[in-house]
């Protein structure tokens, strides 16, 4: 292992044991500015990338295009699969099967058809389970 990698392993190592006020100090002298981030767990990993990324290298160019292009993310209800939402202080959960949804032991076409049934409006069912984002952009 070379020099290089030993110490970037070294520096990113000791950021396990260091507490917030370690961490936001180191990112301020690395990058002289506070960082954003307030959880000491989400600031010790991009802490961690961003070191690494600044001796190897960050993205390359076609995914860094991929992630600018990806649209919000959008995933699939598939057979087996449970969903489960907050309303109203109550936990709803769906089981999806092949012909559509299961929720408190009655079969539904769709999602969207629970949330109705739920929350007495019409509503996007994947939207509304958690299957899709809000538009961002």
């Amino acid at each position: 292992m070379s020099r290089l990698r030993t110490r970037v392993a070294r520096e990113v190592a000791a950021l396990v044991d260091m507490p917030l006020a370690g961490l936001r100090k180191e990112w301020e002298r690395r990058y002289g500015a506070a960082p954003r981030h307030r959880s000491v767990d989400l600031l010790r990993r991009v802490l961690a990338w961003r070191m690494q990324a600044d001796v190897y290298g960050g993205l390359d160019a076609a995914t860094r295009r991929m992630i600018e292009n990806d649209g919000p993310v959008q995933l699939a209800a598939t057979p087996g699969m449970r969903l489960a939402r907050e309303w109203a202080g109550q936990r709803h959960e769906v089981v999806v099967i092949e012909s559509g949804v299961v929720y408190e032991g009655v079969t539904y076409r769709s999602l969207s058809s629970v949330a109705k049934h739920i929350t007495g409006m019409q509503w996007n069912g994947p939207r509304f389970f958690g299957l899709r984002q809000e538009n961002v952009r």
